[in-house]
């Protein structure tokens, strides 16, 4: 089944070229709602237990003990769900797109088929190969369909994330060579550390850097503005929704479970990494003109949540049910933030398709003329900000209450100047429903007409789970807990 859920995006575009073109779309839209479907009955299937389910291990190089090997938990199960979603509200978006359709929607199902593939990999060499490929692919979305400057920012986006993906394959040689015998197999490596002392160290800051600039954590996030204000739409929103998890994934899944020693040793850096995250996201994003860099540095804010949470997780010192707390936070705000930014980046886009723009400066009144808008892109404001009964207050409230109670002066220090954050992002957005939604009108409010019903359709259910996240986060909740629990007592080891 699982195998099936990876792979058939990549066989329905392997097909899209005998589709005729009127076609194409809505099989594009077919596929992806077919994907959420079985995404959904999976997480059903598995419940909230602990464990692996959908498990397939075949071996591929047997040289080097590596296999397709993958599963899914209470890790995976979460953001599998999110990129089923998040690529069905994309084709959906899409749907009056003019501009080489049928290529567009073939990379589109590539993508989630790798997307879909390094969630799933329970393989070092498995996943380093889907985390290549999304390279590749999110290289030629904004080369091919981006606007601006789109071949300096496609260029510096593969070139950044290309040398990321390099330092993270020392790491992964680090971990094989280490353990004994020597294998890929995460779950044989998390089972059985291969590595302690200084040579863990140096393994760790191979994956942490790996991992560290696809997040990305500063100061290795130069790459993510100029990429998410030159893609269009329905690209920025995968990549922020669900690309830049494979960060924060790879963290939960290989870094900590696989090195837990040095986790420990340098937690304190990565609470400060996700502080300084936190806090210069927000105040840049603050200083921001234009909409769309603005929502891509709250990204940078949203993602130093995750990693302080992470790093907070790493006192083995502290108490373990805040520790837990802070890594079910962590996994709880990798979806929020998928949902949410997802859903602010194709608002960007529905605002330069009517005007050809993203400076606030030359807008105000939106609300006026296009109501509908006007409450979605408020909606989606609030939910980024963490105001109660929406996803993102779920998942801030668990990583603050998790670092500040984990029972370490600097996990409770940093956590407490984190929470400065949401002031910030508070007034960043306020300032954007101030300037564009109800100021005054500005030269470009004319141009811009309410939604139309495919952008309707896309939008809708991204803010909709986001409210039933924040209302009944019980479901979400339950099923990430077991994995949380299991990530603190490796890590403790």
């Amino acid at each position: 089944m699982l195998t099936i859920v990876i792979f058939l995006p990549l066989a329905v575009a392997a097909a899209l070229p005998a589709v005729p073109r009127r076609a194409v779309p809505w099989t594009w839209i077919a596929v992806t709602l077919a994907e959420t479907a079985l995404a959904a009955w999976m997480w059903a299937a598995h419940g909230t237990g602990a464990g692996i389910s959908y498990e397939t291990d075949v071996r591929w190089i047997p040289s080097v003990r590596a296999g397709y090997h993958v599963g899914v938990d209470g890790l995976s199960l979460p953001l599998i769900t999110l990129t089923a979603v998040l690529f069905a509200a994309c084709a959906v978006y899409s749907l009056r797109q003019t501009h080489r359709v049928r290529a567009f929607a073939m990379l589109f199902l590539f993508l989630e088929a790798v997307c879909l593939g390094l969630f799933a990999a329970l393989d070092l060499l498995l996943f380093f190969v889907f985390f290549d490929l999304s390279i590749v692919g999110m290289y030629f979305v904004i080369l091919l369909w981006g606007h601006g400057d789109r071949s300096r920012s496609a260029l510096k986006f593969f070139l950044y994330t290309f040398l990321g993906s390099l330092v993270l394959l020392l790491g992964f040689i680090g971990l094989y060579l280490g353990a004994d015998p020597h294998t890929f197999d995460m779950v044989d490596l998390t089972r059985s550390p291969p590595l302690h002392g200084g040579l863990a160290g140096l393994t760790l800051l191979a994956v942490g850097i790996g991992l560290g600039i696809k997040t990305p954590v500063v100061p290795f996030h130069t790459w993510l503005p100029p990429a998410h204000t030159d893609a269009p739409a329905a690209g920025s929103a995968i990549l922020a929704g669900v690309m830049l998890k494979m960060g924060t994934y790879g963290l939960v899944r290989i870094a900590m479970p696989m090195l837990p020693d040095a986790w420990r040793r340098y937690a304190l850096v990565f609470l400060i990494a996700g502080l300084v995250g936190v806090l210069y996201g927000a105040l840049v994003a603050l200083a921001q003109d234009d909409v769309k860099r603005l929502v891509a540095y709250t990204s940078v804010n949203h993602m130093g949540y995750i990693v302080l949470a992470l790093g907070a997780a790493g006192y083995a010192s502290g108490d373990a049910g805040a520790r837990r707390l802070a890594v079910t936070g962590a996994v709880t705000q990798m979806v929020s933030h998928g949902l949410v930014t997802g859903a602010l980046f194709l608002l960007c886009g529905v605002l330069h398709d009517r005007a050809g723009s993203y400076d606030l400066r030359r807008f105000g009144g939106i609300a006026r003329g296009a109501p509908v808008f006007a409450g979605l892109i408020a909606v989606a404001a609030f939910a980024s900000l963490g105001l109660p009964g929406l996803s993102g207050f779920i998942a801030e409230f668990q990583i603050f209450a998790g670092t500040i109670g984990s029972g370490t002066a600097a996990a409770a220090v940093t956590g407490a100047l984190a929470v400065l954050g949401i002031l910030i992002t508070a007034a960043l957005f306020l300032r954007v429903l101030h300037r564009a939604v109800l100021g005054p009108p500005g030269e470009l409010t004319g141009r811009v007409t309410d939604v139309r019903r495919p952008e309707l359709a896309a939008l809708v259910p991204l803010l909709l789970l986001s409210l039933l996240i924040g209302v009944a986060p019980r479901g979400l909740l339950d099923t990430i807990e077991p994995l949380s629990a299991a990530v603190v007592a490796l890590v403790g080891r």
